[in-house]
């Protein structure tokens, strides 16, 4: 495996409850607090978000790729991922995953067919196959 890159990221203090964030190269720079619905004071972004936010920038881009390979021109694209956290079964925190496409220029065949395509290619998906349960529904215009 040849590594195209590596983030890294230090978090310390109380980590999600009131930890600092900060990348290597200083771009990421943030404070974590516990979201009001956990009983946290909030104000403050959360590692759900966090996810959230990568994983939809990186399944943007895999919907992109497979437009790209499919001859699909692509104009109006957006996704919205939610990254919910809920007590799984076991009494331990589990996570699981809506990601909605949003393709405002296609038919909805195609922005069936670009969501599947998306889903297998995308590393954010690759690393929680099997792992969490994630719903993809995409949106033609």
């Amino acid at each position: 495996m040849a590594v195209s890159y590596t983030a890294v990221v230090r978090v310390d203090g109380e980590g999600r409850n009131g930890g600092s964030v900060r990348s290597e190269d200083g771009l990421l720079e943030t404070t974590l607090a516990l979201p009001k619905e956990l009983g946290g004071a909030g104000g403050a972004t959360n590692p759900e978000q966090l996810f959230a936010a990568g994983w939809a920038a990186c399944f943007l881009g895999a919907v992109r790729r497979a437009a790209a390979e499919r001859k699909v021109r692509l104009a109006s694209t957006a996704v919205n991922a939610e990254i919910t956290l809920h007590h799984g079964d076991d009494g331990e925190f589990g996570l699981a995953a809506v990601l909605s496409l949003e393709l405002g220029d296609v038919d909805r065949e195609t922005a069936a067919e670009l969501g599947a395509a998306a889903h297998r290619i995308c590393p954010y998906s690759k690393a929680t196959r099997g792992n969490i349960p994630v719903t993809v529904t995409a949106v033609a215009g």
